[in-house]
């Protein structure tokens, strides 16, 4: 990959290490040269040949992250975000690795679409992995070319942003996923029942006299979708649940024997749909800082749903119902986030936030930091059958490095992503990526 600054040696020295593959959590030394993880050891000697030697004492050391569901609105929508600035954000975050969308314009429904993003996305210093469309231009009523946009090198299929309407073509999409062994990858939502609603249905839609958005209507669309994986014995990967009863679908699916996996977000475990009203709580905790006005920032699909469903959710985390988790970096530039919540678009940033967020909830006892990396590293590689993920002698070095108690400002000029759409703007967070390596070289350093 052109660009950044390729060192043949660096050592990062007295870390707590931490690699799932392999079972590791103690404090250890990551040799790297020419690239690739030479020894994760206890002991690096000091001495010439040296380029970069980091002492990254009171520092987590891991495989590099990786965000398995993001929208980087390139084609069509790069006054948004592009592959070079969602790269930017991407590395700035810790993440290494990430999968993008295919809601662009034109849509990825072609092979020719998803070998552009492929060559395009060599050039950005972070490993991208286009996913296709299940329809054509994402309408939901004609299958997309599965097949061909495979070999181009999809590694998954969604029509994310919309569920699939046909119910034919869902059955198609699922058959072949079998034989490709690659993901059909849903949104789940019925449009009738979320027709005219912003936010979750609920007590703070009715206070602030928006229709609102039923849990029902992702629920229903979940049991569809399985039922039609049941059907097929296809593999379906259910996107970003954000209700208990989705997540408890999931579970009762795969104790069925179905080829369900599933997804959750940083965003649908701590924030609620308090956060749309301008009421920031974190879930779980009691302290409110209210902005005294609507916050279109919190306006994302699906919805943040209610305390509930936010503290609830954790226990399929725990329970290992989720696969994995990833951010929905959805960036929206300021135009698109009107002050009236009809008029604004949905999604929030992540990329950058997934770390401080998913620090909140160790600090709150919720989870700890050996199953968040897992759940970051190598349960999404494993799960997509993605290269990473562990910090393995002899292949490449990709590793993030984290300090979880580095505080800082969520800020428009902190933020590296094109777009600055998160509620968490203003807030002052703990835990930040402050080395990202990408096949041995360095890409994000807060640490020289």
């Amino acid at each position: 990959m052109p660009g950044g600054q390729s060192m043949s040696t660096i050592v990062l020295r007295g870390g707590r290490v931490i690699d799932p593959d392999y079972g590791i959590d103690q404090m250890l030394d990551v040799l790297v040269v020419d690239g690739r993880i030479l020894s994760v050891g206890e002991s690096v000697a000091k001495g010439t040949g040296v380029d970069r030697d980091y002492d990254v004492t009171g520092l987590i050391v891991t495989p590099g992250w990786i965000d398995a569901h993001v929208h980087l609105r390139d084609p069509g929508f790069t006054y948004k975000e592009d592959l070079q600035s969602g790269a930017k954000a991407a590395l700035a975050g810790g993440f290494t690795r990430m999968c993008c969308m295919p809601n662009t314009d034109p849509p990825l429904d072609s092979a020719a679409a998803i070998s552009d993003i492929v060559d395009r996305g060599e050039q950005t210093g972070v490993h991208i992995h286009p996913i296709g469309t299940i329809s054509m231009s994402r309408a939901g009523l004609e299958i997309s070319p599965i097949e061909a946009m495979a070999a181009a090198g999809a590694i998954g299929f969604s029509d994310d942003g919309d569920s699939t309407k046909s119910e034919d073509v869902m059955r198609e999409a699922l058959r072949l996923s079998s034989r490709l062994n690659l993901p059909i990858m849903v949104h789940c939502e019925d449009p009738e029942l979320a027709r005219g609603g912003s936010m979750h249905r609920g007590v703070v839609s009715e206070e602030l006299g928006d229709p609102g958005i039923p849990a029902e209507a992702e629920d229903s669309y979940t049991a569809r979708d399985i039922r039609l994986a049941e059907e097929t014995g296809g593999w379906l990967h259910v996107l970003h649940v954000s209700t208990v009863r989705g997540a408890q679908l999931v579970k009762d699916a795969k104790q069925r024997g179905a080829r369900v996996t599933a997804e959750v977000m940083p965003h649908h475990l701590t924030l609620t749909d308090e956060w749309v009203a301008g009421r920031r709580r974190f879930a779980g905790q009691q302290q409110i800082s209210d902005l005294g006005r609507i916050d279109p920032n919190a306006k994302v699909n699906p919805p943040l749903r209610s305390e509930q469903d936010a503290l609830g959710l954790m226990d399929y985390v725990l329970d290992g119902t989720f696969d994995f988790i990833a951010t929905d970096h959805a960036p929206q530039a300021e135009r698109d986030k009107p002050a009236i919540l009809t008029e604004a678009a949905s999604g929030m940033t992540g990329l950058e936030l997934a770390i401080p967020t998913m620090a909140l909830l160790i600090k709150m006892g919720r989870i700890d930091w050996p199953l968040v990396v897992r759940l970051f590293t190598s349960a999404p590689a494993r799960s997509l059958n993605l290269n990473g993920g562990a910090l393995e002698a002899g292949h490449a070095a990709d590793i993030t490095v984290i300090d979880p108690a580095k505080s800082w400002t969520v800020t428009a000029a902190s933020l590296h992503s094109r777009s600055k759409n998160t509620p968490l703007l203003g807030m002052t967070l703990e835990g930040r990526a402050v080395l990202t390596l990408v096949s041995g070289e360095v890409r994000h350093d807060e640490l020289s």
